[in-house]
């Protein structure tokens, strides 16, 4: 924090020259806004569909909280321009305030889910304090170091956290132990907190934060306090990720340190990179391809890990503006053919 470059090191100046030329994001016309709408009907169908396999049910709930925590993450990966590599804190923050709001206030779930991401929240004002006074690898690392601040208290935290063996018990309300209720609870959540997202991009926030990624010393000279707006673009990532994080705690009942270890930053990294970081459907594209690629690849072989890291390394190189950039890509050339 007092040295972030090193001791022998220089702190990076402000860049006098914008960043390269991206294409503004788009809201969304009537064949996307028509799609979307096929695909809820779809979510709201998928427990009917399978209610032979209970499993399926399970799977789609992952599915869900994954795309709010990737589409989160690239909340300040993309429009906000700053890259983390501690995400995974927030995420943790919000599913073991829910376990311990549950477990040791004994609040009832539905206070929880409201509660939780303000804990995330906190921490992301305390963290993000620091991280925007740096830029570029010295903020990515900032955060890492952050993250692992976390994941040490909860490992080693034995009389409140549970220490290695976490928290068990933390089960739904009653009205919601049956899967399939639980599932359509998560839709609510899941769409809601994503389409807030998104109007948030549209709005005066998300066009300042936009500015402050391309050209902090214009933003700057027009009024623009970037570092407040990065702050606060952190602070709301927070608040989505805790969400996510306090619906997962739920829906398995139990949580360990592995919810705010590295390697869970790591899956959100991989979700956004692998759907797009250009493209506002990016992450939900990229949480449901890699947790459903996941999930196949480690029912099936014993080297899943290898397994799964081929077929990332494969779908990268195909489709190197991920797969939705590719997809958008491909609809635009068709729609010039066309014209």
């Amino acid at each position: 924090v007092v040295r972030p470059w090193g001791l022998m090191g220089k702190p990076q100046a402000v860049s006098r020259n914008s960043a390269p030329a991206e294409a503004p994001l788009r809201k969304a016309d009537t064949p996307l806004k028509i799609a979307g709408a096929l695909l809820l009907l779809a979510l709201l169908a998928w427990p009917v569909a399978t209610a032979n396999s209970p499993y399926l049910t399970v799977l789609a709930i992952d599915l869900l909280t994954a795309a709010l925590f990737a589409t989160s993450l690239h909340f300040i990966m993309g429009p906000a321009g700053m890259h983390s590599f501690g995400h995974a804190a927030y995420f943790g923050l919000g599913a073991y305030g829910a376990a311990l709001m549950v477990r040791s206030l004994g609040l009832p779930m539905e206070v929880t889910l409201v509660l939780s991401p303000f804990v995330a929240a906190i921490g992301a004002l305390v963290f993000g304090w620091f991280c925007v006074r740096l830029s570029g690898v010295y903020l990515a690392m900032l955060t890492l170091a952050f993250s692992q601040i976390v994941w040490s208290v909860v490992f080693q935290w034995d009389d409140f956290t549970g220490g290695s063996n976490g928290l068990t018990g933390v089960w739904p309300a009653p009205w919601l132990s049956d899967k399939r209720a639980y599932y359509y609870l998560t839709i609510v959540l899941v769409v809601g907190g994503i389409l807030l997202i998104r109007r948030a991009l549209f709005a005066p926030f998300g066009y300042a934060m936009r500015a402050g990624r391309d050209s902090p010393l214009r933003a700057d000279a027009i009024g623009i306090d970037v570092k407040r707006i990065q702050w606060v673009a952190f602070v709301v990532a927070a608040i989505f990720a805790g969400l996510a994080g306090a619906l997962y705690a739920f829906s398995k009942g139990s949580i360990s340190p592995d919810t705010v270890a590295v390697g869970r930053s790591v899956d959100g990294l991989v979700m956004v990179l692998l759907g797009g970081l250009q493209t506002l459907a990016g992450p939900i594209v990229g949480a449901v391809t890699f947790t459903w690629l996941q999930d196949a690849v480690a029912r099936n072989t014993d080297y899943w890990r290898a397994l799964l890291g081929g077929i990332i390394l494969l779908l990268v190189l195909v489709f190197p503006q991920g797969i939705a950039g590719f997809v958008g890509g491909l609809f635009d050339r068709m729609k010039k053919v066309n014209a």
